[in-house]
C-alpha cells in the first residue's frame, strides 16, 4: 500500500509542478492573483468590430431576404395571372 502511494505521490507532485510551471498553470495563476494578462481594451475592441461585421452581415442577409420575398410573390403573380387565363377569367 505504502508502494502505490509513493509512486501516486511522485507521479502526481510531477504533473502538479509541470502544470503549474505550463502556460495553463501561469494563466491560472494570475487569474487568481487578479492580474489580467490582456488588456481589456484590446478585447473590447475586438469584440466591437466583430460586433460591428456581424451586423453588417446580417443586414446584408436581411436585404436578400427582402429581395428573394419580391422575386417570390412576383413568380407568384404570374403563376395565378397564367391560371387565370387558362381557366378564361378576367385578370
Amino acid at each position: 500500500m505504502e508502494d502505490i502511494l509513493a509512486i501516486i505521490l511522485i507521479f502526481g507532485g510531477g504533473a502538479a509542478c509541470a502544470i503549474a510551471f505550463s502556460p495553463i498553470g501561469r494563466a491560472v495563476a494570475d487569474r487568481i492573483r487578479g492580474k489580467v494578462s490582456g488588456s481589456g481594451d484590446d478585447v473590447r475592441a475586438e469584440l466591437a468590430d466583430h460586433k460591428e461585421t456581424q451586423a453588417a452581415e446580417l443586414e446584408g442577409v436581411r436585404r436578400e431576404l427582402g429581395e428573394l420575398a419580391e422575386r417570390m410573390d412576383f413568380a407568384e403573380r404570374l403563376l395565378a395571372k397564367g391560371r387565370d387565363q387558362r381557366q378564361g377569367l378576367p385578370s
